[in-house]
């Protein structure tokens, strides 16, 4: 028998409110089918199951607010027979009146509950990013990138291709921070259990802002294996269905890197806080017209400043320094990417 739960979302996620199932007892689920919505400080969240099986039991109904890793149901497996329920127990879970998601639907949430949202998101924000920097031993590098090539590279593929299909630069940048890992894997895990506990995928958390303040972390799943048009199509249609309240559970879990980019606002360098459990943060600022030094000659050119974060009991400055140094190799190839 395994047990569906209330899933983490985040450091800055403690609980969360049960909206709607999807299914009932008694009916077949499949691995990675939404079992139920969930209401978060990130709106309301589609939560998938991990196993195939069959529902056993529910175990909270609508409307109840419990801690993450809470079990919420109960799924059999093949083989696997009906736990036979006590008339108490059935009848605790019907008396909070457990319907079909139809029945009550996610999006019903009334306009004036928006600013009560966004000041539920910023508590758990503050929350999470005071964390960050009473825990994390942060240190900061930063470096200015040729961004010459990635640009020409993007402009000259989106000369060809629709608009709804076009390279976005900022895959570029995610795509560049995820394949430097190969020459610096210690950027790329969590510090738990007072010991770091590197990981062998990348999944890039991209920091997405929401309509109205607020901001969620997209999870992009190894990014490094996934081609630019792909990527740009996944970051189009993450960051479409974030500022609409529509995401489901597996996009916001399991980052273990996070880039950031202010560069669409004119931001010349954003200096990120960590994400805990995380060990580092990317920043990307605009890309610009600058001066730089090219065979001996100074010249106008894209530029970009890159940052880097660190959690200094995972990493020092010189690998971190190497880490930069990959980003600025991949930026020059993209072609590779």
């Amino acid at each position: 028998m395994k047990h569906f739960l209330m899933p983490t979302l985040g450091a800055d996620m403690e609980a969360g409110t049960l909206v709607a199932w999807r299914k009932q007892p008694g009916e077949r689920v499949h691995r990675g089918e939404t079992l139920a919505e969930v209401d978060t400080d990130k709106g309301v969240i589609d939560v998938e199951v991990f196993h195939d099986g069959v529902i056993d039991s529910l175990l909270v109904g609508p409307g109840a607010k419990v801690p993450v890793g809470t079990p919420l149901a109960t799924i059999r497996e093949a083989g696997e027979q009906a736990v036979e329920k006590q008339p108490a127990e059935a009848a605790g879970v019907q008396a909070k009146g457990v319907r079909a998601a139809t029945e009550l639907p996610a999006a019903a949430e009334p306009a004036a509950g928006q600013p009560d949202r966004q000041a539920r998101m910023r508590r758990a924000i503050a929350a999470a990013m005071s964390r960050s920097k009473r825990e994390i031993p942060h240190f900061y590098l930063a470096t200015t990138i040729d961004a010459a090539a990635a640009v020409a590279f993007v402009a000259a593929q989106n000369d060809t291709l629709p608009a709804d299909e076009r390279l976005l630069l900022g895959a570029v940048f995610v795509k560049a921070a995820a394949c430097a890992v190969r020459e610096v894997p210690e950027v790329n895990g969590y510090w738990r259990d007072d010991a770091v506990e590197l990981l062998p995928t990348v999944n890039v958390g991209l920091a997405v802002s929401l309509r109205g303040g607020g901001l969620v972390i997209l999870t992009l799943r190894d990014p490094a294996s996934c081609t630019l048009a792909a990527l740009s199509q996944q970051i189009r249609e993450l960051t479409q269905r974030a500022r609409t309240g529509r995401l489901k559970a597996s996009e916001l879990a399991d980052a273990t890197l996070t880039v950031t980019s202010l560069g669409d606002r004119g931001v010349d360098s954003v200096w990120g806080v960590i994400y805990p459990p995380q060990l580092a943060i990317v920043g990307f600022g605009t890309v610009a017209r600058r001066p730089l030094v090219v065979a001996d000659r100074v010249e106008a050119r894209s530029a970009v400043t890159v940052t880097l974060a660190a959690d200094h009991r995972a990493l020092d400055g010189h690998r971190a320094g190497l880490y930069l140094t990959a980003i600025a190799e991949q930026l020059q190839q993209p072609e590779t990417l």
